[in-house]
């Protein structure tokens, strides 16, 4: 077997109250191969969201620790975190978080300029992506002119500008239709195939964890591998 591309040591995280602490959850440890596509399934508020942002570096764990490619996301400062995200991370949100004030290729071109890529040379890779997603006639066009369906795949086009290694995926059908959001994960898997990245698609329907090689559910603080299920 190859080595983890991720790996979650010992996870948790807790929030201060007013009197004590919350613990979300406590010891978990997830790992991840090259090419794996996993969800991770459970009802609100058990604690999805905040075990994808752990896994993404965009918080802190009470607790734990993750390695990413093999190296230890939590022995980073904020700047070396920073970096690692801009570089080897992707991220797709249920509600697009595109920029309303730039076009589509504008969005995806950003996190490549970020990391120091030319203006020319992030629009070219831009316009690239945009065609592997399938909307190369879109490019011009601002978030406010497209179809929810069309934002989510510029979103995950985006999330796909560097190459990542790992790409997370918060609820990404949860605010489409079914007919919609089953386009978004074919093509989602189809990239997935050609670049062998590892993805972790956080969710609460059957119907999307279907579509994943490995399946596991969020209950009570602990987190179980679970059989997929079944496609009809």
């Amino acid at each position: 077997m190859s080595d983890p591309v991720v790996r979650a040591v010992g996870l948790g995280k807790e929030y201060p109250l007013p009197e004590g602490r919350l613990r979300v959850f406590g010891g978990l440890d997830l790992e991840l191969a090259s090419g794996d596509v996993a969800a991770i399934m459970g009802v609100s508020g058990v604690g999805k969201t905040t075990l994808l942002n752990l896994l993404g570096a965009l918080d802190r764990p009470s607790e734990g620790t993750v390695y990413l490619d093999g190296e230890d996301l939590y022995a980073k400062n904020g700047r070396e975190l920073a970096r690692t995200r801009n570089r080897k991370i992707g991220f797709v949100f249920q509600f697009y978080h595109l920029l309303p004030e730039f076009t589509a290729a504008e969005n995806i071109a950003l996190p490549l300029m970020i990391g120091g890529e030319g203006k020319d040379a992030a629009l070219a890779r831009a316009h690239r992506l945009l065609d592997g997603v399938g909307l190369a006639d879109k490019a011009r066009l601002r978030p406010s002119q497209l179809s929810g369906g069309e934002q989510q795949r510029i979103a995950l086009a985006r999330a796909l500008a560097r190459e990542p290694k790992l790409l997370l995926a918060d609820e990404p059908t949860g605010n489409l239709d079914w007919k919609t959001g089953e386009n978004i994960l074919r093509l989602l898997l189809d990239l997935q195939s050609r670049t062998g990245l590892t993805a972790v698609i956080v969710t609460h329907s059957e119907n999307v964890a279907k579509y994943c090689g490995k399946v596991f559910m969020m209950e009570r603080g602990e987190l179980k591998r679970i059989e997929p299920p079944a496609r009809s």
